[in-house]
């Protein structure tokens, strides 16, 4: 991300810091006058509702991971006590679909996806018809058994998986106060002596760590006779703020090699981005990752990557109280499955869409679009095996984002300043995160007859 050239400007570099620690605060701040999915709930159509028979289970289940003791939220939500206090801040961050923090329009493209944060419309005529009833305990004897919530810094896909088979820690670094931003890049040993497949990966700040680490890239590298090192052409993973993780289909693999190294690239942010690391040095922090791998004897036909595509080719310059637009473009020559969409930008991206052209027919079809986008909550998409998109050799990825530059965008902290592509906070960037699946002529039919039996077999079931 890009900050603020240090020119006499030190009025907007502080603004800058202030809204990205008010950002992680609240998604509104994020959200501005972007309400593309706001939802028309009313308590006229729905019966009474009671936080124990209704709505507890719903903030059990969706909103503690973040506000509870000790978590990222900015209150707690463990009790009823405390979702009564915040009721209307719960009605209107839910009702505009601003909570929980995934930010993928409902009526535009695939909508089956995996580890989907959004509520249902269903829960969301509770929550909002709760309160609007005056935010009712009902009968405790409704009340769900409370969660435990002792691990603060739990790994998320720890209740499917089990905890991670390897975990690979960096090495720690103190994180100032104050200044500019800081990367570090230590390579560490992951500890597997033979080539695995990842089932699954999370990679996340521990503890305090996670108000000062603003992304985290990680390649699998090989140690050389010589004592250096160089990379396998193998990517892990990437983080950035909010970021959830990665889920590998069944059938293909994304390769750990065996006697590798992870060398990690993270971007850190002085003086934090929330209560957890507000104006205070942050000693010794550490980023994690976590990788669920299948047995030695996994069979496989396929791999899978994650790659970073560029979009604009060109340089990506806003003007002050400007507006840009990015468009890249990928093909294949060989047929693919897209597994995951994840856009990335810094403070004022504020739309991204994912498409495909097939150029037999010139048909455009759109796969994803996130129309209100947020720099805290960089969610990978990932599609639901039945509706990954399946691109012939020559189809072509068309990727798009829009970014504002004007006082209509809450995150600018000075719209009188040009912008341009970079690395720092307050810097531009234009790129998407893609998990593709590399297929062959034969494996792509395959799946294409795959879809078209489950087609028919739904329809017939109907």
């Amino acid at each position: 991300m890009h900050l603020p050239k240090r020119n006499g400007r030190s009025r907007t570099w502080a603004r800058t810091l202030s809204i990205l620690a008010a950002a992680i605060g609240t998604t509104s701040v994020l959200s501005g006058p972007v309400r593309a999915q706001v939802t028309f709930a009313s308590a006229g159509n729905v019966a009474e509702v009671t936080y124990a028979k209704d709505v507890a289970s719903i903030v059990q289940n969706n909103c503690l991971v973040c506000h509870r003791p000790g978590g990222i939220g900015p209150m707690d939500l463990a009790t009823y006590e405390d979702a009564r206090r915040y009721a209307r801040r719960i009605r209107e961050q839910v009702a505009n679909r601003l909570m929980p923090p995934y930010y993928y329009d409902n009526d535009i493209g695939i909508q089956d996806l995996e580890h989907d944060w959004r509520l249902s419309q269903e829960d969301i005529d509770k929550v909002v018809a709760w309160v609007d009833q005056g935010a009712p305990l009902g009968n405790p004897a409704d009340m769900p058994p409370p969660p435990d919530l002792s691990d603060t810094d739990e790994w998320v896909f720890a209740p499917e998986f089990g905890q991670p088979d390897v975990i690979v820690r960096s090495s720690p670094i103190d994180v100032p106060a104050n200044g500019l931003d800081m990367w570090h890049r230590p390579i560490v040993p992951v500890g597997i002596t033979t080539d695995r497949c990842i089932r699954a990966i999370q990679v996340k700040p521990a503890g305090d760590a996670k108000g000062v680490v603003h992304h985290a890239n990680s390649t699998f590298q090989r140690q050389l006779d010589d004592g250096g090192f160089e990379g396998t052409g193998d990517r892990a993973s990437e983080y950035a703020m909010g970021k959830l993780g990665e889920l590998i289909p069944d059938g293909v693999c994304r390769v750990a090699p065996a006697n590798s190294y992870i060398a990690w690239d993270i971007h850190l942010f002085p003086g934090g981005l929330g209560a957890a690391a507000a104006n205070a040095v942050l000693p010794g922090n550490v980023v994690e990752m976590g990788l669920w791998l299948h047995p030695e004897n996994y069979e496989y036909k396929y791999k899978q990557d994650l790659a970073s595509y560029d979009i604009d080719e060109g340089e990506l310059v806003m003007k002050p109280h400007g507006t840009a637009m990015s468009q890249g473009f990928q093909v294949f020559d060989h047929p693919v499955r897209i597994d995951s969409f994840q856009p990335h930008g810094h403070l004022r991206l504020r739309s991204a869409s994912l498409e495909i052209l097939y150029p037999e027919t010139n048909r455009i079809e759109v796969i994803s679009m996130i129309s209100n986008w947020s720099a805290i909550w960089h969610q990978s998409h990932i599609y639901a095996a039945d509706a990954a998109p399946l691109l012939p050799a020559g189809a072509v990825l068309i990727m798009k984002q829009w970014y504002d530059n004007s006082a209509n965008n809450p995150n600018v902290a000075d719209p009188e300043m040009w912008v341009d592509a970079g690395s720092r906070t307050a810097d531009e960037m234009d790129h998407a995160w893609i998990a593709v699946t590399h297929l062959d002529e034969e494996g792509y039919q395959e799946l294409l007859e795959q879809r078209r039996a489950n087609q028919e077999r739904r329809i017939t079931d109907q």
